[in-house]
């Protein structure tokens, strides 16, 4: 008797890439889940609230608030007092409105500037509106402060030594640098939580010496405060300049979607009440370092101000000496902070679209050339004043000043000549002539500066 076997037709070609895909597709969510514990920002989610104030502290209160005295110098009196406060109400405003925007759809989080921007202005639009200026900010933040803390560590030296013939500022940058070939490779958000809270305690401290340093020093004898330019361009342009310093000073928006992502939310306790209770408290520290050291340094020196108010305060030599590292360590913090949202586009771009493996490999190099190219580029060109100016005007007004604005204005569609719909317009308009007039001036100072630099000397 024959046995006769059943056997399954083969399958079609069709059907083969059918099951193929089915496949793929059920381990696609797998593989997600990986690369975004893998990636910097989604990597971890059991921050604290008070987290998000050291974060904003240490992302906000920086390189800025040194030079708000010189900003004072070429604005005056009475418009810098009003530029001063108005920003601050202006970026407090935005920053809400960024904290509400985060999970404003149910069931998801924008936990990256440029997804919610993608949200607001679609897939493709939002990125090429977003991303550039968000990465401007970001590594044009990283390179000032590489100089930042070049210029602070050489100062330190200067006032120790007393050398006739000071080592260069390249050496005091390669050696700021060095720290971040180690601190670049730290995973994650919460995992530079420490680095961060030393860097807004820093922020805090020396800004308090900056100011009642001068506060201690008094008046000078031949204080003035009138405009330094001799003539009516040159005063126009400082003005420009001083905007673009301001608003380098209150450039914290280019990473709260991502310390906001690190905070644990549900739908009966969001992240954006402990985000914003962290925000507020940061707020209020902003506001004791800043106009503190604006004011006071500016009533001390009047136009003779230097663009970093230590430089302008030479004694006590150990209190100089003190509050420049306390500079150092603060602009080391800054640096990650405003380094791990770069991290995280890089690996997302090398894992995602470029299929890489998400390895400790791929992360060390990667990282460690974004790293040699913030030095690189701080060595070539070490103009503090001139760069807080032309990065403050061109790259962090829009993504502080007036973008939150358009996002909220497309997103929320308020009724036409209401309050909101009123406030958003006033802060797109102001911000947008703040984007076009201050990177003016910024531009002119690196331009006179570079007049008379010598590359790598």
């Amino acid at each position: 008797m024959i046995q006769l076997k059943y056997q399954s037709a083969p399958l079609t070609v069709d059907e083969k890439w059918n099951k193929q895909s089915q496949i793929i597709d059920e381990d696609k969510p797998r593989r997600q889940k990986e690369i975004d514990e893998w990636l910097p920002i989604t990597g971890s989610r059991n921050a604290k609230w008070w987290y998000s104030t050291f974060h904003n502290v240490t992302a906000m209160v920086g390189a800025g608030v040194l030079s708000l005295p010189f900003a004072m110098s070429n604005l005056g009196w009475g418009p810098g007092c009003v530029i001063l406060v108005l920003s601050w109400v202006i970026t407090l405003f935005t920053l809400w409105q960024m904290v509400e925007m985060h999970e404003m759809v149910p069931g998801k989080r924008f936990d990256r500037y440029h997804e919610l921007g993608q949200h607001a202005f679609g897939e493709k639009l939002g990125l090429w509106i977003v991303v550039p200026q968000q990465l401007i900010c970001e590594v044009g933040v990283d390179i000032v402060y590489m100089v930042t803390g070049g210029n602070s560590l050489q100062k330190v030296y200067k006032t120790v030594k007393k050398d006739k013939d000071p080592i260069k500022l390249t050496y005091f940058i390669m050696i700021f640098a060095s720290c971040h070939f180690v601190l670049a490779h730290l995973p994650n958000f919460n995992s530079i939580s420490g680095v961060s809270l030393a860097a807004a305690v820093m922020s805090l401290s020396y800004s308090t010496i900056a100011w009642t340093a001068s506060l201690h020093k008094g008046v000078q004898p031949d204080v003035a405060y009138g405009y330094k330019a001799s003539s009516t361009p040159g005063t126009v342009f400082n003005f420009f300049t001083a905007l673009g310093d301001v608003a380098f000073a209150y450039a914290g928006h280019n990473v709260v979607l991502e310390i906001q992502a690190t905070i644990p939310s549900t739908p009966e306790k969001p992240s954006k009440k402990p985000m914003w209770r962290g925000v507020v408290l940061a707020y209020l520290v902003v506001a004791l370092c800043y106009f503190p050291v604006a004011l006071i340094g500016y009533y001390t020196f009047g136009n003779a101000v230097e663009d970093n108010i230590l430089i302008s305060l030479e004694k006590p030599e150990w209190l100089i000496i003190t509050a420049n590292m306390f500079v150092v360590v603060h602009v080391i913090g800054s640096y990650q902070l405003y380094a791990m949202p770069v991290f995280d586009m890089i690996e997302t771009l090398l894992v995602k679209k470029l299929h890489f493996r998400p390895t400790l490999i791929l992360r060390f190099v990667s990282r460690n050339i974004y790293v040699a190219f913030t030095m690189f580029v701080a060595i070539t060109f070490p103009f503090f004043g001139g760069l807080l100016g032309f990065f403050g005007g061109f790259a962090f007004s829009p993504t502080t000043y007036f973008l939150p604005c358009i996002m909220w204005l497309a997103i929320k569609k308020p009724r036409r000549w209401s309050l909101s719909w009123i406030i958003n317009w006033i802060c797109i308009t102001l911000g947008a002539m703040l984007m076009i007039l201050s990177p003016i001036g910024g531009l002119r100072s690196i331009i006179i500066q570079a007049s008379t630099y010598k590359f790598y000397k």
